[in-house]
């Protein structure tokens, strides 16, 4: 657990033996269930701790997540990035969403598993969650791992974010014609891109970025459409 250890020093994230006793039985953990139920395509454990633990606390550098004292996490699969976050930042309370039951079971047995007070995992589609009053527009953060078009995420994503608060996609490097060609769904939804969170590590390499996306005025009622939708029709 050396590269999490210096990516936490380098993040300002407290490194203690007892932190990195739960992120090495986390990653045991996953890797367990993984023999059952396919949670991730990553088995080594060296490349285990950088795309899945370093990559999910990149979100922690950004102002807007440092602040939040309610996070969401869409699409969450086997918890990242939000139950990593969590275990490091125990004074934040985490919601973590999958649209597949036997995940969410799986991930609370883990988060109980654990101990982790902060975190819970909720299973249920984005469309069909954030009509709910009890997930609208509640969040200070919104985070998400998914692979889709920004346009698509934001879709998902921006509905359960407050007004002043942000949504953070993880991306790859290239972004800039995803970033072009979603200006029309984030200024239909209430929000404007903000910035970009980039990290390096000597010797790691690192492809991802979060792009950060400030919800500036509440998403009209109308979206997110039905389920199924905003992929097959994104807006632009």
């Amino acid at each position: 657990m050396e590269v999490l250890r210096q990516a936490m020093v380098a993040m300002g994230i407290e490194d203690s033996r007892e932190r990195i006793d739960i992120f090495s039985s986390y990653r045991d953990l996953v890797l367990e269930w993984n023999e059952k139920v396919n949670l991730t395509a990553i088995r080594d454990p060296e490349e285990f701790e950088v795309k899945h633990f370093v990559d999910s606390l990149l979100a922690s550098s950004y102002p807007g997540f440092q602040k939040a004292e309610k996070v969401i996490d869409i699409g969450t699969g086997a918890g990242f990035p939000g139950l990593p976050l969590a275990i490091c930042f125990p004074e934040k309370q985490f919601v973590l969403v999958d649209s597949l039951n036997k995940r969410i079971r799986i991930l609370n047995e883990i988060i109980q598993n654990l101990g982790i007070g902060n975190a819970v995992g909720i299973h249920g589609r984005a469309e069909d969650l954030a009509a709910q009053e009890l997930y609208r527009e509640k969040f200070d953060v919104c985070l998400s791992r998914a692979v889709a078009d920004l346009s698509v995420l934001a879709e998902y994503c921006l509905p359960f974010v407050r007004v002043s608060g942000y949504f953070g996609a993880y991306k790859s490097e290239d972004v800039e014609d995803e970033l072009l060609g979603s200006k029309k769904a984030l200024k239909t939804l209430g929000g404007r891109f903000h910035s970009s969170t980039k990290m390096s590590l000597e010797g790691v390499h690192m492809n991802h970025q979060i792009l950060w996306v400030e919800k500036i005025a509440h998403t009209p009622a109308k979206y997110p459409r039905k389920a199924g939708i905003p992929s097959k029709e994104p807006i632009k």
